[in-house]
């Protein structure tokens, strides 16, 4: 995938970031700077602080230490128009499942300020798109997880975001839409679009980052192009540098004990 070429203007501005959960500290001094048009894969184990930094980022989590400016302002409880130039798609979202496509589409875009006509037939040219044209006025309860993943896409990007937070967003998607994501994904870069994705899919994040940043511990371990991090850590993937960085050696190990207990007699 070609690396896509950044712009100068800061969009992300993560300044001494720490975020704790009564005695449990997540966030150990978070300093980032992200640009417009660049793809951050932002990655970490399990409890590394990917989530809550995300949450903080979107004003869903207050009570944090450092300075947080999004768009060139400090976001606050009562500043809250950034939010109308950001997309979201959560790891696990619950969709109202009796409304249609249609309608649970256009009451997202209604909500960021969209008119109900342009916004009926944008969403509806979009699940045409996905091959979802004829599912349009169907009940999303009976949609499968592809579809309603696909519906969590386009409601994100119906209003034509600035900055796009992804949490796991290829979940149930098959392989031709995986692809054609892809390539949306670079194409909105390209276009100035500042893509914050966060996945434990380490082949994906390798292919579409033009910038990986490795969370370990609420700090960040590493931050560079994939080129860069195979530089400095000597190691041939996104796989295997993350698992240098975090120390998890033993997944052979774990993987031979649990065979042998499913073979047992």
């Amino acid at each position: 995938m070609t690396i896509i070429e950044t712009h100068d203007e800061i969009v992300l501005s993560l300044k001494d970031l720490k975020k704790s959960y009564g005695t449990k500290t997540v966030l150990q001094g978070i300093n980032l700077d992200v640009r417009r048009g660049q793809i951050i894969g932002y990655i970490g184990p399990n409890g590394a602080g990917k989530s809550t930094t995300i949450k903080i980022l979107l004003g869903l989590e207050g009570d944090y230490s450092g300075s947080v400016e999004v768009f060139g302002e400090e976001i606050s409880e009562e500043n809250i128009e950034y939010k109308g130039r950001i997309g979201y798609v959560p790891e696990i979202a619950e969709l109202y499942d009796n409304l249609t496509a249609k309608e649970y589409l256009t009451f997202v875009g209604e909500l960021y300020g969209m008119e109900f006509r342009k916004t009926d037939l944008k969403a509806k040219q979009l699940m045409g798109i996905f091959g979802l044209e004829e599912a349009y006025h169907s009940r999303i309860a009976s949609f499968s997880k592809g579809m309603r993943q696909k519906v969590l896409i386009i409601s994100s990007l119906l209003h034509n975001p600035d900055l796009l937070f992804l949490d796991e967003p290829l979940s149930g998607l098959d392989a031709n839409s995986v692809m054609v994501f892809k390539d949306i994904l670079a194409k909105l870069a390209s276009e100035g679009k500042t893509i914050f994705y966060s996945s434990h899919i380490m082949d994906v994040v390798e292919k579409i980052s033009s910038r990986i940043i490795l969370l370990h511990e609420g700090k960040i371990a590493a931050d560079g192009s994939f080129t860069e991090l195979k530089e400095r850590n000597k190691e041939g993937s996104l796989e295997q540098i993350f698992n240098q960085i975090t120390g998890f050696n033993e997944s052979q190990k774990i993987a031979e004990q649990f065979v042998s207990i499913v073979q047992e007699v």
